[in-house]
Order: C-alpha cells, then sequence, then structure tokens
C-alpha cells in the first residue's frame, strides 16, 4: 500500500516513512520526508505527531500491535494451551514486522534515556494486548507480574531476534521457548511454595500484595500518566 492509499492521516504518515527509516532512523529527516510525500499538510502531521518522528514511531508499534490482534482474532487458539498461546502470540508480533532494521532503529531510540520510558510503556502495551488477546481474567497482584513477565520475555526475545540470521529465525522460536519454559518452571516453583505444609508461614510477608487490584482504567498503566476526568 503507498503512503496515499489511505485517507487516515496518521496511517498515510506511517507508510510514507517507513521506506526511510532503515536509512535515516526515526528522524527528522523522515518525519520531513514523511510529510512531503504523503499529501498530509505539514500543520495537521505536526498537530497528529508533536514530536515528530518520536510520535511516528509510536504510532508505528502500535499499528504492529493492531496487526498482530487481527491475526489472533482471526485464529481458533482454543485448543491451545496457555503457554502456546503465548508463544504464538509473540511470534506473530515479530513475524509482521515489515523490516528488521525498521524495528532495530526503534530499538536504538527508545534505549535513549530522553526515551526509555516512552519504550518500556510500548513493550508493557504489547504484553497487555497479548494476555487480553488469550484472555486472561486476573484482576489481582497477578495482573502486573503476567505483564511484566511477558514484558521481560518480549524484550529478550526481540533483542534476539534482530541478531538472527538462522533459517526462518529458527534460533529465535527456539531462544523463545527456552524464555517461555523459564517462566513456567517459576510458576511451577510458585504452586509448589504454596502447597507446601510451611506455604502459608513462607508466604506471610507477602500478604500485602493480596490487597493489589488490576487498574480499572486501561490508561492507568506503568508509564503512563493521564488526568483524572472531573
Amino acid at each position: 500500500m503507498s503512503a496515499t492509499d489511505t485517507p487516515d492521516p496518521t496511517q498515510r504518515l506511517v507508510n510514507a516513512a517507513e521506506p526511510h527509516v532503515p536509512f535515516d532512523g526515526w528522524s527528522q529527516a523522515t518525519f520531513d520526508a514523511a510529510v512531503a510525500e504523503s499529501g498530509v499538510d505539514p500543520v495537521v502531521a505536526r498537530a497528529l505527531f508533536p514530536r515528530g518522528a518520536v510520535d511516528l514511531a509510536i504510532a508505528f508499534h502500535k499499528q504492529g500491535d493492531a496487526l498482530m490482534l487481527e491475526r489472533l482474532a482471526a485464529e481458533d487458539l482454543s485448543e491451545l494451551r496457555i503457554r502456546e498461546k503465548i508463544t504464538h502470540a509473540l511470534r506473530t508480533r515479530l513475524e509482521i514486522c515489515p523490516d528488521r532494521e525498521i524495528v532495530r532503529r526503534g530499538s536504538t531510540l527508545f534505549s535513549l534515556p530522553a526515551h526509555a520510558p516512552t519504550g518500556a510503556e510500548l513493550i508493557w502495551g504489547t504484553a497487555d494486548a497479548i494476555w487480553n488477546a488469550i484472555g486472561d481474567s486476573s484482576r489481582d497482584v497477578n495482573w502486573y507480574t503476567k505483564r511484566a513477565t511477558l514484558s521481560g520475555v518480549y524484550s529478550a526475545t526481540l533483542l534476539y531476534w534482530l541478531g538472527d540470521d538462522s533459517e526462518g529465525h529458527a534460533a529465535t522460536w527456539a531462544f523463545l521457548d527456552r524464555r517461555i519454559e523459564n517462566v513456567m518452571q517459576f510458576e511451577k516453583f510458585k504452586a509448589r511454595v504454596r502447597q507446601h505444609p510451611l506455604g502459608k508461614a513462607l508466604t506471610a510477608p507477602l500478604a500485602i500484595l493480596d490487597s493489589i487490584r488490576a487498574p480499572e482504567d486501561t490508561r492507568d498503566m506503568p508509564g503512563q500518566w493521564h488526568t483524572p476526568a472531573k
């Protein structure tokens, strides 16, 4: 799809930016080229993306999340175990990336101190989208621990994938399987502790965590700030 095939100015700008990112990164040069080639009015472009290329990179990442959710929604995952659903979702998220260099440039951008909080927010958002897509119903502290753990798995796998030259990214998928196995082993360990005769005594100091609840406002997640409605 060309940069001008869609009436959505946000999508037009992202589409126009993609060919330039491998060469110029998510930079002012890329933003200027996207505005010029998309046909979007510069005033509108600046209103949509106040921080220029940084906001373009954010839109590109969120577009990837949306495409992942579309694919997952179109598939029947009911027969898969939870670990298989998570693995499939993570693979899907990586496989829809049009160009690894675009993602690499984004990783570089969001590793900078000024943009690291935004990068963490985006990773958390991807993890949250995956858990929601596979039907996670937790509303206690597990809501946070599941997303934090998956954020770590996704970040590590993404970095491995960026440097993986194996055929069909086989090494990356093997790496992902090992990370998921590590997580599952930890979950099994927690279950054994709870079932142990001394389990309650061992976990008593953590009882305060039972009062933690998932946020009611979906914007109320790590890395995000908003002004409460009056």
